[in-house]
């Protein structure tokens, strides 16, 4: 059994290296790419504060499956390809990069799966140069997330990527 204890003091880049290490940790080894996104949206749920959304979708064809995630019940396919593009996530899985939104009710196309979402964080997960999944976090909070959470969630996606990638 894993007892991770995220220090809540502790500084935004130190919290990230932790979850990072952590999630690496996790995922070494295990080949299932469900069971390692169902513990890293876990340890992305007790790491990071001023959640109501932490998981996956994953790239199925030209649209993102619902993936892993803690929270309340999510859009279950969201298409992305071919002119398609929906919401936060489809934005990041079709243009390979990251999406932070500060305020999710001015963003263009916003797919509202939970009313109480204010701003949303959306990280494509890339390997070997293809979206494979992209990390979904919204916050009830505007504004909740930064560069700083955006390059710790790119960081944790560099490393996890090859252990979700299925």
């Amino acid at each position: 059994m894993f007892d991770f204890r995220p220090d809540p003091a502790a500084p935004k880049v130190e919290t990230y290296r932790e979850l990072r290490e952590s999630a690496a940790a996790l995922v070494a080894g295990e080949s299932d790419a469900v069971a390692n996104m169902a513990n890293v949206a876990a340890l992305m749920w007790q790491f990071l504060p001023d959640l109501n959304w932490a998981g996956f979708y994953r790239v199925v064809g030209d649209e993102l499956v619902l993936g892993p995630f803690i929270g309340k019940p999510a859009c279950i396919r969201i298409p992305f390809g071919a002119g398609r593009v929906q919401g936060v996530c489809g934005a990041a899985a079709a243009s390979g990069t990251t999406q932070l939104v500060d305020d999710v009710h001015a963003f263009p196309g916003h797919i509202a799966c939970d009313a109480a979402s204010a701003s949303e964080l959306v990280v494509p997960v890339v390997v070997a140069g293809r979206v494979v999944a992209v990390i979904d976090l919204d916050s009830p909070a505007k504004a909740r997330f930064d560069s700083q959470d955006a390059a710790g969630i790119e960081a944790l996606a560099a490393v996890i990527g090859p252990a979700i990638a299925g």
